[in-house]
């Protein structure tokens, strides 16, 4: 692998992105990651080394200061090989019982900030003439499930997303992989990632048993994030790595489905949907 690549990786003091900061600098990488707070990101990281690790305390609400972290990370290491925009966190409920305000701010975080990031790196890439974008999604992108209704927008926004920049990019030597995962044994279900809205309208079974059914799920989902992290590092290597990634069992299940489901349904309608043009 080339240890000399600089990564950039949002979200990185808890989780997957925890664990993939760890792993990069194991195997001798530079990187910077970000996190609300940068002196618990270095605790949690376990690792004062300035040459290779880079913690940074970043809003990534505030385009000003995602810009002055690509400064501070070019001051450091001289480039930015691979972003990885990881931050982000889940919410399950009924979109009736969620306020106005949180679903705007899931957004920020999961879609606008990812945006911002990308917008943030690209003269950078550019420059460069080269470059590897990596966006979390879900497979609740592609394959939701009851009550994940506005969390699962998010992600399906990052996957659109990733797909067009892609097309933008191209050109530049720049290459975009939106990584699709299912459950992973990290703290994703827990208070500290998952914005839980009680669901107290009669009714609504479907939402909370799927409810039910994933929380108890916390701690045991089959995912397993020390792979995650050497699936990234071994994307960042190959020359033509996948639009879309979709990781684990489960999520391979869902969207083999899905997309049997689609096919289906599309040619079911083919004549409808192509009846509407101008004969």
């Amino acid at each position: 692998m080339n240890t000399s690549k600089v990564w950039y990786v949002t979200g990185a003091s808890q989780g997957l992105g925890l664990t993939l900061v760890k792993k990069l600098l194991d195997h001798g990488y530079r990187v910077a990651a970000t996190s609300r707070d940068a002196h618990a990101l270095s605790l949690a990281v376990g690792l004062i080394d300035r040459d290779r690790f880079l913690p940074l305390a970043v809003d990534l609400n505030n385009p000003d200061c995602i810009d002055e972290s690509i400064q501070q990370t070019l001051a450091a290491f001289g480039r930015i090989d691979v972003l990885v925009n990881n931050a982000g966190y889940g919410m399950t409920g009924t979109v009736e019982e969620i306020a106005e305000q949180d679903i705007r701010n899931i957004f920020n975080v999961n879609v606008l900030a990812t945006i911002a990031m990308v917008k943030s790196v690209l003269p950078v890439m550019r420059s460069q003439k080269s470059g590897y974008i990596i966006n979390m999604g879900s497979v609740a992108g592609f394959v939701g499930a009851p009550g994940w209704s506005v969390y699962s927008a998010t992600k399906a926004a990052a996957a659109a997303f990733s797909e067009v920049i892609a097309l933008d990019v191209k050109e530049f030597g720049i290459k975009v992989t939106v990584v699709e995962p299912s459950g992973f044994r990290t703290g994703f279900l827990t208070t500290n990632s998952l914005a839980l809205v009680p669901t107290k309208i009669e009714g609504y079974e479907a939402v909370k048993n799927t409810k039910d059914r994933y929380l108890s799920a916390d701690g045991q989902q089959p995912g397993n994030p020390d792979r995650a992290a050497e699936i990234f590092m071994e994307l960042a290597e190959n020359p033509q790595p996948p639009m879309h990634l979709f990781l684990g069992k489960d999520a391979y299940h869902r969207a083999s489905e899905k997309l049997a489901s689609m096919t289906v349904e599309l040619e079911q309608w083919k004549s409808t949907t192509i009846g509407a043009d101008f004969k």
